[in-house]
This record gives C-alpha cells, sequence and structure tokens, in this order.
C-alpha cells in the first residue's frame, strides 16, 4: 500500500479516518432510508418547526389573521373578532408539534445512546490495548535494566482497570 501525500490527498484527513467517515455515513445514511414513516414524518415536522421557515409561516399566519379579525385588512371579512378560534388553533397545533418534537427527541436520545455504547466500548478497548503496551514496554525495559526498569508508576499503568469499579468510583465520588 503505498503512502499518498498530503498534497496528493489535497489536503485531506489520513485513509484511516476517510474510511472511517465514508463508513459511519454510508450507516447514517441506511439508518434514514430504513426509518419508518412516522420517524420520517416526526423528524420532518421537528425539523421544520425548529426553523426560522416556521418562524416566518406563523408570523404571516397569525399576523394576517389578527390584522383581518381587527377590521384592518378590510379586503376580507372577520371571521373570528374574539380570537377564540385563533387561541384553539394554536392550542391544537401546540399539543401535536409538542408531540412531534418529544418523539424526534426520543429518536435522537436512542441514537445518541448507541454512539455512547460505541464510544464506551472503543475506550474499553483503547485502554487495554494501551495496558498491555505498558505491560510490553515494563517487560522490556526489565529485561534490558533501562532506565525506569523498575517504576512504580509504569507498573501501576500496567493493571488492567475493571470500567465497573470506575463507574462505582464516580458514583461514590459524586456530589448529592
Amino acid at each position: 500500500m503505498s503512502e499518498r501525500t498530503e498534497q496528493e490527498r489535497g489536503g485531506a484527513v489520513a485513509a484511516p479516518l476517510e474510511r472511517n467517515i465514508r463508513a459511519l455515513m454510508a450507516r447514517r445514511e441506511r439508518e434514514i432510508a430504513e426509518a419508518g414513516l412516522s420517524e420520517r414524518l416526526s423528524g420532518a415536522i421537528a425539523d421544520f418547526t425548529g426553523s426560522m421557515w416556521s418562524v416566518a409561516l406563523h408570523l404571516v399566519v397569525f399576523g394576517l389573521w389578527i390584522l383581518v379579525n381587527l377590521g384592518w385588512l378590510p379586503l376580507v371579512p372577520a371571521w373570528d373578532p374574539s380570537f377564540v378560534m385563533l387561541a384553539m388553533v394554536a392550542s391544537v397545533e401546540a399539543i401535536f408539534l409538542s408531540t412531534f418534537v418529544l418523539v424526534n427527541q426520543n429518536r435522537l436520545a436512542r441514537i445518541d445512546d448507541r454512539r455512547a455504547d460505541l464510544t464506551l466500548q472503543i475506550g474499553l478497548l483503547t485502554e487495554y490495548e494501551l495496558t498491555k503496551l505498558a505491560e510490553l514496554t515494563a517487560a522490556l525495559a526489565r529485561h534490558v535494566q533501562g532506565p525506569g526498569a523498575v517504576d512504580p508508576e509504569l507498573e501501576a499503568l500496567t493493571e488492567e482497570v475493571a470500567p465497573e469499579a470506575v463507574l462505582d468510583e464516580i458514583d461514590r465520588n459524586r456530589p448529592e
């Protein structure tokens, strides 16, 4: 496998990182394609609701509703002079929009949980690999009797860490 220079890559990231990015993007696209209609619909509605286009649309619709029913736009007859219908429409819309937003937040929370699990597994694997490297380094240092052959810090790094023990310690030290 030949190493491409930075210039040949056009300033791109390293090949393994590029591969990982492509794999994650493909996974994300596959998850979007496999999402059910209700998830896609609630996501689209929540996305629109959280946009400036939604704000603009609401300003126009509710603004016109108010202007017409106050009699300030005489071209259209007033249909809700007490604004009771406006209040009802706004209330029903708020119920549905909040439901769509919550459905979307639940979906995003599930995605975040999966990413956190992946990050944890990668971190645990990295810690295990680094512990094995520390063991190898300590063994090599003892074998050649070089500097640091008897380094207490290096010896401490060769001890495997139990994730559940770390979580227990975090819980014990967490302020109530």
